[in-house]
């Protein structure tokens, strides 16, 4: 594992070191910075890094903080994928996490994450359980047992599930037909439209989402997620986080509507709080003071 540091400032986080860490299996894109007990924050679909923007401002006197984009988004690197998505596992991305903890000098940290990234948090607390030693997820259900509650009115809803799973290229062709007007409707059909995104995070997001590799390996991520990592979840065997774990979700969204959150996580983990907060899907830009005073109060006790 190598750091190397990219001498880049932006006015979405003043101060913030820019890092490319080379771990086993990707090359991933790193902001870090603040000070204080370490904090991984892992975004979702279709998104970057750049998702912490708010929360960054707001915690960096609290927590040094590491905003990680996925293998597969952002400016991380895109690898071949396999016929069985282990690529895009949340198994092989855990590891990606954390192998850059390690080379940060974290061998124990906290981890907040949305939507795709608490899925890959979900796992790396489960796979690296002597690390993870606080997990809170915003607005997800665990995958498996999202799929296995599935109702009309979710699929309808969260049509991306079912779309980006077909075989390739068929989504990737349509997407990238047009990636900037898929982007905006897929993130612009929630309750709060497209006002959460500030115009420097959306400019962003639409840079990184143009790129046919990223398109290719977001898709994978959803093929790999109706697939190989509900068979890495069976064969956990029930086995539970023991973790402290926050779950926070949307009141205005789909998660709660759809699912009973708190119930499905007690299936998956020991020690379950949380609650629905008054926004959308993009919780951490919609709503970043409140995220902010949950991720503080649950992250300040003790581990």
């Amino acid at each position: 594992m190598s750091v190397t540091e990219i001498p880049v400032q932006d006015s979405l986080f003043p101060g913030f070191r820019l890092l490319d860490v080379a771990t086993s299996g990707a090359r991933i894109r790193v902001r870090t910075g603040g000070e204080g007990p370490p904090l991984l924050l892992l975004h979702g679909y279709p998104q970057t890094h750049a998702l912490w923007h708010k929360l960054a401002a707001r915690l960096k006197d609290r927590f040094t903080l590491v905003c990680a984009d996925l293998r597969g988004y952002g400016d991380s690197d895109k690898p071949a994928s396999d016929a069985e998505h282990f690529p895009y596992s949340k198994r092989a991305m855990a590891l990606d996490m954390a192998q850059v903890m390690t080379a940060l000098g974290h061998q124990r940290f906290f981890v907040g994450a949305h939507d795709r990234g608490a899925r890959v948090a979900h796992r790396l607390a489960l796979d690296h359980a002597e690390r993870v030693t606080r997990l809170a997820t915003l607005d997800i259900a665990p995958t498996r047992e999202m799929y296995a509650n599935t109702s009309d009115a979710f699929a309808r809803a969260y049509w991306h599930w079912f779309f980006l799973i077909q075989p390739a290229p068929f989504p990737e062709r349509m997407i990238g037909a047009d990636p900037e007007a898929y982007w905006r409707k897929k993130c612009g059909s929630g309750s709060a439209g497209l006002t959460p995104f500030v115009p420097e995070a959306l400019a962003h997001y639409l840079r990184c989402f143009s790129d046919p590799q990223t398109i290719h390996a977001s898709c994978e991520d959803y093929r790999a997620a109706a697939t190989i990592d509900i068979r890495h979840d069976d064969e956990d065997g029930g086995r539970k986080l023991t973790q402290p774990l926050l779950a926070l979700w949307g009141g205005n969204g789909i998660i709660g509507k759809c699912f009973e959150p708190l119930a499905l996580w007690r299936q998956r983990a020991e020690n379950v709080q949380g609650r629905a907060l008054p926004g959308g899907h993009y919780l951490a830009e919609e709503i970043p003071d409140l995220v902010a005073a949950e991720f503080t109060a649950f992250f300040g006790e003790n581990p």
